[in-house]
């Protein structure tokens, strides 16, 4: 019995917490991948340019900062004109994706990695990411709906309380 109501907590726990499979990066990962950029800038090799960008795009885009992660949606859409290859289009379109859903636009990120399974239809991780924001839209359909329910429940109290005390 206390297995099942431990599992029921558990599972209310994370249907409000947010739960997604998706990683988070740290400051100190965007500090380091920004210094490999400007150290690349000086090189020649623009393999190596490409390369430490989009380390730095993706640590943005999984950073838990807000202003991180606008700033590497910016970094991948400006760079996604200058992608031909396939591989590097699901590639931006994912970590797009990824910044989207961070930054709570979940339309957008459905769309991107939608696009992304287009290249590749079945690539694990896209597929992952396209449950995970089907499931944040839902939940969050589910909690307005319940928030909706409350409101109209306390304002209909209110009207009956209002109502009993005129009588």
């Amino acid at each position: 019995m206390e297995a099942k109501i431990s599992k029921f907590f558990d599972s209310i726990g994370s249907f409000f917490g947010g739960g997604d499979q998706i990683p988070w990066c740290d400051r100190d990962i965007v500090v380091g991948c920004e210094r490999e950029v400007a150290e690349a800038a000086k090189g020649d090799s623009d393999k190596l340019k490409s390369e430490s960008i989009m380390r730095l795009s993706w640590a943005l885009v999984h950073s838990r900062q807000a202003e991180d992660v606008q700033r590497g949606i910016a970094m991948l859409e400006a760079s996604l004109a200058n992608s031909s290859a396939p591989l590097q289009q699901r590639e931006k379109f994912y970590l797009l994706a990824v910044g989207y859903y961070r930054s709570g636009d979940y339309s957008r990120s459905r769309q991107l990695v939608e696009q992304c399974l287009e290249i590749a239809p079945d690539w694990r991780q896209a597929l992952a990411l396209k449950k995970t924001i089907e499931d944040r839209i839902a939940k969050d359909g589910v909690i307005g709906i319940g928030i909706t329910a409350t409101a109209v429940g306390l304002i209909a109290g209110g009207i009956a309380a209002a109502l009993a005390r005129r009588n």
